[in-house]
């Protein structure tokens, strides 16, 4: 059920490399979260990557999610940039109290 959730929310269209190189961490993790403490980790990763490749050629950022996922199985094992977004305004009360 996660799985499915996190797809839909990455299936969001195009949209520039870097945001959907963010969203794509951002997805994994939920998935990596969502995972229970016995999995076999790479057998839920190939799981993931069968659901998620159907939708790759349309949405940037689960094409950036699958290539995580394959990437997290390789051996041997290297560390994910798994960075979060970097933080950012977004206007504030100024754009609260500007708008009608």
């Amino acid at each position: 059920m996660l799985l499915e959730r996190t797809i839909a929310q990455l299936n969001t269209g195009p949209m520039p490399r870097a945001r959907a190189l963010e969203l794509a961490r951002m997805g994994y993790m939920q998935w990596l979260g969502g995972l229970p403490g016995q999995a076999d980790y790479r057998k839920a990763a190939m799981h993931a990557h069968a659901m998620a490749a159907p939708f790759r050629r349309g949405a940037p950022a689960i094409a950036a999610f699958c290539d995580l996922l394959v990437e997290s199985t390789r051996m041997p094992p290297v560390p994910l940039d798994l960075s979060l977004p970097a933080r950012r305004r977004r206007g504030g009360a100024r754009a609260r109290r500007a708008e009608p």
